[in-house]
This record gives structure tokens, sequence and C-alpha cells, in this order.
């Protein structure tokens, strides 16, 4: 029932977009800053999709279902549209994304990308602090999306893990500030203990793929810092899956396998006052070489310099040695967590 709702409030909101705009299948007129032109209206050859040649008078379609007649000649639109998942504006009207006899965008779109898709798809990017790079480069919403029927959810061009690697798996990718952004497949090939949502290849558990209010297009806060005092707000993000006790309750055997007997490491860690550790020092958040995700270093100071982390696992625990600290070993007892949320071990 909801995704009949969505269709038919998805259909109005094309129409509805569109109505207003009543030039939006006419002719630009010439000196119009045209880019791309309808070969059989650039041949001023009208009859092939009206009742007369003329120009002037062209009259009525000689089809009363557009897509049938676009389709004519558009056979390999015909064909595509017989995947399983197909966009309802194509599905409903090509002349809903496109105009059909000339046009200022490439492909007789009616409007340029994201502006076009936002007239129905409103993710709200424009009021989000962080914005996905694909959205405003490259083909845009194309670069992701197929726009008109597919094999995949939501019109995906790949699996939506592929789809991330397939520039997420490069060097040569940036922020928006300049910064180098990290080689995902490249890390997640040489770090074989990967973090539970990569392990299930759902990015989107964390992130975000339109836009956001969170560094990093995250869904919920998460600390940006290596030190931060704590609130529970500022680890939104970690507690959807982790159980917030291991940052919260000094003495546990429940929360979480890093504990020296009842007292909770965690809490020692990352409830601190002023600042406490927060989970980047320890832990990295796609995949690492070490048990617990636990990081093969650390940044000190400011000149970039990393401290190595030597940090030793056994049946009952662990050692950390020679990095933050002198080398210190915790003893859980060999009893694992359980219970609620996802306990860290």
């Amino acid at each position: 029932m909801f995704s009949l709702i969505a269709f038919l409030l998805a259909h109005v909101l094309v129409t509805n977009a569109y109505a207003a705009e009543p030039d939006g299948v006419a002719p630009y007129p010439s000196g119009a800053n045209i880019a791309w032109s309808h070969a059989p209206y650039e041949a001023g050859s009208c009859e092939v999709c009206h009742e007369h040649a003329d120009p002037k008078k062209p009259g009525k379609l000689i089809s009363k279902n557009v897509n049938e007649l676009c389709a004519t000649c558009h056979v390999d639109m015909q064909e595509a549209m017989q995947q399983p998942v197909v966009h309802f504006a194509a599905e409903d009207n090509c002349t809903n994304c496109h105009n059909p006899h000339n046009a200022k965008y490439k492909k007789l779109l009616r409007a340029p990308m994201p502006q076009l898709c936002n007239q129905c798809h409103d993710q709200g990017t424009a009021k989000m602090r962080v914005e996905h790079g694909a959205l405003t480069s490259g083909s845009s919403c194309a670069g992701c999306h197929t726009p008109h029927a597919g094999q995949v959810e939501h019109l995906l061009l790949q699996a939506p893990y592929d789809l991330c690697l397939s520039c997420h798996g490069r060097d040569d990718v940036v922020a928006d500030n300049g910064q180098k952004l990290t080689n995902i497949k490249a890390l997640l090939d040489t770090n074989p203990v990967h973090h539970g949502p990569v392990g299930a290849k759902d990015c989107s558990a964390c992130h975000q793929p339109h836009g956001s209010d969170n560094m990093r297009l995250l869904v919920l806060e998460y600390p940006q810092k290596f030190y931060s005092p704590y609130a529970a707000e500022n680890y939104a993000l970690c507690f959807r899956c982790h159980n917030s006790k291991l940052a919260t309750d000094a003495k546990t055997t429940t929360a979480t396998g890093f504990r020296d007997g009842d007292v909770n490491l965690h809490y020692k860690h990352v409830n601190k006052a002023p600042f406490g550790r927060t989970c980047r020092a320890c832990h990295e958040v796609h995949a690492s070489k070490k048990p617990h995700q636990i990081r093969d270093s650390v940044p000190f100071g400011t000149s970039g310099w990393m401290l190595p982390v030597v940090y030793t696992p056994n049946k009952t625990g662990g050692t950390c040695e020679k990095t933050c600290h002198a080398a210190k070993t915790y003893d859980n007892g060999g009893v694992r967590p359980s219970g609620g949320k996802t306990a860290v071990r």
C-alpha cells in the first residue's frame, strides 16, 4: 500500500511540475541558445510525429500515446522499458523530461541535472551542509542512476556496493575542501577485518548517498576529532548498532569485552573529562588488519607523525603497549558480551 501511495504521489508531482510549464514541449525559438535539436524537427519533417508537415500548423500528434509514438523510432527505449525497475516519469510520458523539438540541454532534457530530477525527487540537498560530489560533477544523477529502466533497485547502474567502489576505488577522488579521500577498494583488499556494514556491503548504513548535515555524508553524528568531551549525541552513528552502555557504565560484565574484570575500559577511555578519546583514536571505521578493527597507528601532534598501536589479543582479553601509555593487559575472563545491541568486544 505504501509503495502504491508513493507512486501516485510521485505521479502527481510530475504532472504538477510540468503543468506549470506550457512551453515545456513547444520548440524554442531561434537564437535561444539551443544545444540539441530533435532530428525530425531539425529536418522540418513535422509529419513524422504530427498530422501535417506544415511547421506553422502541424496539427495533432498521429498517436494519442506519446511513448508509443516515440518508440516507433526509439526502438532501443521500447526494449529498455521491459526491464524490472522502471522510472515512473519515463513510463508515464517521455516529455516529462524531454522536449520533443529542441532544447538548451543535452539529450533534449527540459532542465539540467540535478535540477530536473529534483523537481520530483527532492532530496533537499540544497539545505544540507555536505553534498555528494557526484551530484555536481560528471554525469550528475545519471552517474549513479539510469533515467529510464534498469535491473537494480532505485534505478542504480550497478549493485549499490559496487557502484560506490566504482568511484571510491580510485586514488584521485577528493573532498570539497581538496582533501584526498581514501581508496576504499584498496583499503578493503589489504585489510581483512571489515566493519560489519562494510562486510554486509551496505555503505548506506552509515552514509547518505545524496547529502547530509554531517561530515562525509554520515547519516548521524560521529566524533570528528581524536579527543572530545563525551556526549551521547556525538556518538549517535555508533550507537545505532553498538551498545551505548559501553560508554556510560563504569562497571559492566555485559556491555563490552574490553574490560578488566568488571571495569569498563571503553568507559575509561571515552567518558573522560575534560577530553575523552573518541572511537577513531583506536578503531578504523572501514577495515583493519587487526581484530576489533584496531588501528595500526594513531596521529601524534600536528606534524602528521603516526604513532604505532601495539595491540596483542589473547583468549581472555589482550595487551596494549608502547602507544598512549605503558603496557597494560586486561582480562575479561574470556566471557563474550551478550544481549541488547551489538556489544563491542
